[in-house]
C-alpha cells in the first residue's frame, strides 16, 4: 500500500490524511468544486478534482471515483464514512481494479448492509433482537398482523438505511398505514429502496454500541462501547466511553454476542455492532455499521489506538496485535459533534461562510475539523463541519474539560450545535447518567422555545441569501 485515495471529505479525509503519512504512505484526495478550497484538498500529497456540486455528482459518483483513482495510480481506497462507505458496488469495483479497499468486502457488506439480513444473522449466533420481523414487510395487512402481534408502539425502518431515515414510531392502530406508506417513501428516496420491517419500539432505551475489528487471519477483538444515546432525529450528537449504564457483567455478555456475530459473518476489518438497552437492562441487537464510525475517536481515547492505522494493516493482510482481553481501557472520553444546525430550530440546517473561528486548545482536548475562515457552507453536504472530544480520569474530569472546551469554541457566520452540547453538558440529567434516547424531547424542548421568533426568522434568512451568493459565485467561477 503506497498510495491511499480518500474517497470522502471534511475532517474524515484530513483524520485518515494524518495517520496514513505517519504510516509513509502517500494520499490521495478527491474534492467537488464546492470544495476547491477545503483543508483536505491542501493537505494531501495529490488531489483530483470530480467536477460538480453535489454528492451525486462528485462524492457517490463510483465511476468518477474509480477514474480518479487511475489517473493518480492509487493502489487503495479508505472510504470514511457516509457517502460510498457501504455501498458493495463501489467495494466490488475496487475489487476488480486491484485497489486495496479498506473496509470490509462486497459480500459482508451487502449482507450486512440490510438490516433484516443482519438480524437474520444475529439470531443464528443467539445474539438477541428486538421482537420484530426478519424480513421486509410486504403489505400494510402484514404490517398490522405483526404490530397486533408485538405489541404497540412500533417501528417501521428502512432495511437498506440509517441516519434516522425511512424510520417512523407508530404508537396506535389507527397510525400505521399513514406511517408505512411514509416510511417506504422516504425510503425509497434515501436508499434506492423501499424495504421496511418492523419492531417493538422500547421507550426510554439506551443505545449503545461496540467497536469491534477482526483481521484475515481469524482474530477479533471487541475494543470497547460507547454510549450515543444523545441524539436528535435518530442521529447522534453527543458520544462517549465507556457507558455508565454498562457494569462488567452486561459488558462480558454483549462483548460475548459482538465476537459470535462478527465470526458468524466472517467479518474483516473495522466494524460497529449498535444495540438497544432498555430500562431492566435487557439488550438487543439492531445492525452493524460496516465502516468507521464518526465517534470512533472516543474509543482511540480510551484505548490509546489508532483505529486507522488498524484500519490499513488489516487491509494489507497483518495480523491484529490485539485481542479483546488485551485491549487497555483507561479514563473517560466523550465527544460532541459540531454541526451547521439552528438548535433552536428544530436543528435546522444552517448555511453561510465562517467569518471567524476559534477552535479549543489544551492537554486532553481533541478536535477533528474540516472548519477554516473564509469556507462556505451549503446544504449540500451533511451538516456536521468538526468532533470536539475531551478525555478524563473520571467521567467527570471528561464533563468539565468538555464544557470548558466547548466554551472555547468560537463559530462565526452560521448557527451551531454548541449551545445544544453545553446545555447537554452541564444538565443534570446527563451529569448523573440517568438519559435516554429521549434527550432532546424531555430536556431540550423547553430551551429550544425560548428564543424569539423574530430572531430565528432573521437567521433563516441570513442563511439563505448566504447560499445565493455561495451558488452566483460557483456559477460565474
Amino acid at each position: 500500500m503506497k498510495r491511499l485515495l480518500i474517497a470522502n471529505r471534511g475532517e474524515i479525509a484530513r483524520r485518515v490524511i494524518r495517520t496514513a503519512r505517519r504510516m509513509g504512505i502517500e494520499t490521495v484526495a478527491i474534492y467537488s468544486d464546492a470544495d476547491t478550497a477545503a483543508l483536505h484538498v491542501r493537505e494531501a500529497d495529490y488531489a483530483c478534482r470530480l467536477e460538480g456540486l453535489t454528492p451525486r455528482q462528485t462524492y457517490l459518483d463510483i465511476d468518477r471515483v474509480m477514474r480518479a483513482a487511475e489517473r493518480t495510480g492509487a493502489d487503495a481506497v479508505h472510504p470514511g464514512y457516509g457517502f460510498l462507505s457501504e455501498n458493495p458496488e463501489f467495494a466490488a469495483r475496487c475489487a476488480e481494479a486491484g485497489l486495496t479497499f479498506v473496509g470490509p468486502g462486497p459480500d459482508a457488506i451487502e449482507h450486512l448492509g440490510s438490516k433484516t439480513n443482519a438480524r437474520r444473522l444475529a439470531i443464528e449466533n443467539d445474539v438477541p433482537v428486538m421482537p420484530g420481523t426478519t424480513s421486509a414487510i410486504t403489505s400494510i395487512a402484514d404490517a398490522q398482523e405483526v404490530a397486533t402481534r408485538i405489541g404497540y408502539p412500533v417501528l417501521l425502518k428502512a432495511a437498506a438505511g440509517g441516519g434516522g431515515k425511512g424510520m417512523r414510531v407508530v404508537e396506535t392502530p389507527d397510525k400505521l398505514e399513514e406511517a408505512y406508506h411514509m416510511a417506504q417513501g422516504e425510503a425509497l428516496t434515501a436508499f434506492n429502496s423501499d424495504e421496511v420491517f418492523l419492531e417493538k419500539y422500547v421507550l426510554g432505551p439506551r443505545h449503545i454500541e461496540l467497536q469491534v475489528m477482526a483481521d484475515t487471519h481469524g482474530n477479533v477483538a471487541v475494543l470497547g462501547e460507547r454510549e450515543c444515546s444523545i441524539q436528535r432525529r435518530h442521529q447522534k450528537v453527543v458520544e462517549e466511553s465507556p457507558s455508565v449504564a454498562v457494569d462488567d457483567d452486561l459488558r462480558a455478555r454483549m462483548f460475548a454476542c459482538a465476537e459470535r456475530l462478527v465470526r458468524g459473518a466472517n467479518y474483516v476489518n473495522a466494524g460497529t455492532l449498535e444495540f438497544l438497552l432498555d430500562e431492566s437492562g435487557n439488550f438487543y441487537f439492531l445492525e452493524v455499521n460496516t465502516r468507521l464510525q464518526v465517534e470512533h475517536p472516543v474509543t482511540e481515547m480510551v484505548t490509546g489506538l489508532d483505529l486507522v492505522e488498524l484500519q490499513l494493516r488489516v487491509a494489507r493482510g497483518e495480523a491484529l496485535p490485539i485481542t479483546t482481553e488485551s485491549v487497555q481501557r483507561r479514563g473517560h472520553a466523550i465527544e460532541c459533534r459540531i454541526c451547521a444546525e439552528d438548535v433552536y430550530q428544530n436543528f435546522m440546517p444552517s448555511i453561510g461562510t465562517i467569518r471567524d473561528l476559534r477552535e479549543p486548545q489544551g492537554a486532553n482536548i481533541r478536535v477533528d475539523s474540516s472548519l477554516y475562515e473564509g469556507m462556505p457552507v451549503t446544504l449540500y453536504y451533511d451538516p456536521m463541519l468538526a468532533k470536539l472530544i475531551t478525555w478524563g480520569a473520571t467521567r467527570e474530569e471528561a464533563m468539565d474539560l468538555m464544557v470548558r472546551a466547548l466554551e472555547e469554541y468560537h463559530i462565526a457566520g452560521i448557527s451551531t450545535t454548541i449551545p445544544f452540547c453545553a446545555h447537554v453538558l452541564r444538565s443534570g440529567a446527563f451529569r448523573s447518567g440517568d438519559f435516554s434516547t429521549n434527550f432532546v424531547h424531555e430536556h431540550w424542548v423547553d430551551v429550544e422555545q425560548t428564543l424569539p421568533q423574530a430572531f430565528r426568522d432573521l437567521a433563516v434568512a441570513a442563511a439563505i441569501r448566504a447560499d445565493a451568493r455561495l451558488r452566483a459565485r460557483i456559477a460565474g467561477e
